[in-house]
């Protein structure tokens, strides 16, 4: 291949990368973001005392529970009751990235998210339960006879 073909090449893969996130995509990787942080706030032996009185959570954007769930999350982060856990890094980092998703959830993306469980108990624990609806449930119930 001549260099003129591999630059050219080159140069659309690169403009392919550069497309602007969207709401939907922002808020995944803030989540991904949040969650790897934690886990980090977690192992991290400097931080575990801070981390200690927060609350487990697992995110989940697509559960209604999230809204009221990041609310208490970041309540409990601002009014750390350790001014010295409010001042590190990784938590001020953390606070940084909660208020984000929180703002993009509540404000910014409003109307394009969409929930599709509202169990508020997979927040907490990482396993989602299925729910079955009215009409789902009879499905079932008449597809076993």
């Amino acid at each position: 291949m001549r260099p003129a073909c591999l630059f050219c090449v080159f140069s659309f893969i690169w403009l392919a990368e550069c497309t602007p996130p969207t709401c939907y995509s922002r808020m995944l990787e803030l989540s991904k973001e949040i969650m790897q942080l934690l886990e980090k706030l977690h192992n991290y032996t400097r931080a575990k005392t801070c981390v200690e009185v927060l609350p487990k959570m697992f995110i989940d954007v697509h559960n209604s529970c999230i809204t009221t769930k990041l609310r208490d999350f970041l309540y409990i982060l601002l009014n750390h009751p350790t001014q010295s856990c409010q001042e590190r890094p990784r938590i001020v980092l953390l606070k940084l990235k909660v208020t984000n998703l929180y703002t993009i959830i509540n404000k910014i993306c409003y109307r394009e998210l969409v929930f599709l469980t509202d169990d508020c108990e997979a927040l907490e624990t990482g396993q989602s339960t299925p729910r079955y609806g009215e009409d789902r449930l009879q499905l079932l119930v008449e597809e076993k006879r």
